[in-house]
Order: C-alpha cells, then structure tokens, then sequence
C-alpha cells in the first residue's frame, strides 16, 4: 500500500543493524507499489544491489521474494561530501559508468549548506572555500547534465541552499525530477512547482516545532495533488514516533497518516495519488 521513493538500504541493514528480509517481506505484504533505493556515492550501485538481492534471496517465500524484486528500483548519484566534490571530475567518470539500463533517477545530488560538524555527515563552513563552494555546484550541475543526457529524472538533494540549487537547475534548465526532504517554505516550493519539480515529504515533517506548525500544515495543503510524493530517507529522519531510532520504509506510513490528516483526505486516496505520481515521473 505505501510507497516509498527515497531510502539508503545497504546502509538502514549493514550500518544500523535493521532486519532487511522483514522490512523487504512487511513492505510486500503491504502491497508497496514502488521502492527505491538510492545512490549516494560514484560506486556504490553494485554494493547496493548486492545488500537488497541477498535480503531477498533469504526469504522463504518465493512469491514475495518476486513481488520484492518487482517493486525495487535504484539511481545512481553523488552526494556532496568534500572528498567527492574535490575529485568531481573523476568521480562522474565513475558515475556514468555505472550507469545501467535499469537504472531510473540521477540523484540523490545537490547543494548542502548545513554546517554541523558533529553530526554524521561532518559538514564544517571552514571546509567550503571558494573553490569547493563553485565546485559544489560544478557536481551538482555536472549530474543534471547526465539526467538530461539519459533523459532520467533527476533527485535532488537541497540543505540551507536553496538559491544555490535553484541557479544551479536554471543554469542547465532541464526541470525533471524531485526536490526530495523538502524542508523550505512555501515560497521556494512555488519557485521549484513552477518548474515542473516534484515535492517529497518525509519523517521531518512529523516532528515539526510548535511555533511552526501552522506553515508546515499550510506547506503540505499547498503543494498540488499532482506533484506530491513521499519518502523516509531511511536509515535517516524516522516519524515521530519513531524519532530517533534507524529508519526503514516500512515506517513511511506515519508520514502517510500525517499527509492525510493535514489535507483531509483518506489514506486510500493519498495512496492512489502518490502511486500514480511516482508511476508518471518514473514512466512505470
């Protein structure tokens, strides 16, 4: 029933200890129309497949395992960790040639400007110079170009930097894809709406503070029917009220039941329309 359009699966089973075969069978058994898996590093695409094929080899069924197999996808992408942006060029070597004809997105790529060096991801303002600033944008249109090329969607990765993400898209002009995690107002959603990109909401939006509610509440009533989509992020940004413990697809459910208490409508409803969603971008 729930699909799910972003989440890191080698990482949520070998680096967080969580079960892949029951998260595979749980998301069969609730008819997931659409998972995908998706890339962060220039290499990792053959890691990944392994981790989710050997989840699927050691279930028991061979029904599910099938009905698994059928509804995982994957992209390849860069995320812009120094190291990569540094060694931009070599590493979009890389990634084109690992790019397969089963692949269905570019991504997860982008700008990040979020400075917290002692969060996960090790992000300090003193690392980002001029040359790594431009080259992070140089990576960041580099992989637009190739979604162009392939004529792929596009999954884009936005922190802190919306106006660098923003010139970046207009500077290669190929508007196809989605600005996922969203965590902007509704003026930056209009700016990317205007464009054709897709929004997802994911886990955050369940944790909102108090005092802004009400304009995440406006948020997801604002963004049209037709351009919504949801993901977890996992191993990342679990609902409330699984809020800090390892993520996992299963649990984009919550973000479900948020979305349709918001917007006042019925799960099955939202279901459809994220379904089709996905099934429209992703020519599925």
């Amino acid at each position: 029933m729930f699909s799910d359009t972003h989440f890191h699966f080698k990482m949520m089973t070998k680096e967080r200890g969580v079960d892949g075969v029951k998260v595979l069978t749980d998301m069969v058994r609730r008819s997931c129309f659409f998972g995908l898996d998706t890339g962060t590093r220039a290499g990792d695409l053959e890691d990944r497949k392994l981790a989710v094929q050997e989840c699927i080899d050691a279930m028991t069924d061979t029904e599910l395992a099938q009905k698994a197999r059928d509804f995982m996808h994957y992209t390849v992408g860069i995320w812009p960790d120094v190291d990569s942006i540094k060694d931009r060029t070599n590493q979009m070597n890389i990634l084109r040639q690992s790019v397969t004809p089963d692949i269905i997105a570019i991504g997860e790529c982008g700008i990040d400007h979020h400075w917290n060096p002692a969060g996960e991801d090790g992000r300090c303002e003193e690392d980002f110079d001029e040359q790594v600033y431009r080259g992070e944008r140089e990576l960041f249109e580099a992989q637009i170009e190739l979604a162009r090329e392939l004529q792929l969607p596009v999954i884009v990765h936005s922190r802190d930097a919306f106006e660098d993400t923003l010139d970046c898209i207009k500077n290669i002009s190929y508007d196809n894809g989605i600005i996922h995690c969203y965590s902007y107002g509704i003026e930056e959603a209009r700016a990317f709406l205007d464009r054709g990109w897709y929004i997802a909401l994911g886990g955050g939006i369940t944790y909102t503070k108090k005092s802004k509610m009400e304009q995440m509440e406006e948020l997801i009533r604002y963004i049209p029917k037709d351009r919504l989509l949801t993901e977890t992020d996992a191993p990342y940004l679990a609902p409330v009220p699984f809020r800090g413990q390892a993520n996992s697809p299963v649990l984009v459910e919550h973000v479900f039941n948020f979305i349709s208490h918001v917007r006042k409508v019925s799960i099955e409803e939202l279901n459809q329309t994220i379904d089709q969603n996905i099934a429209k971008l992703f020519g599925l």
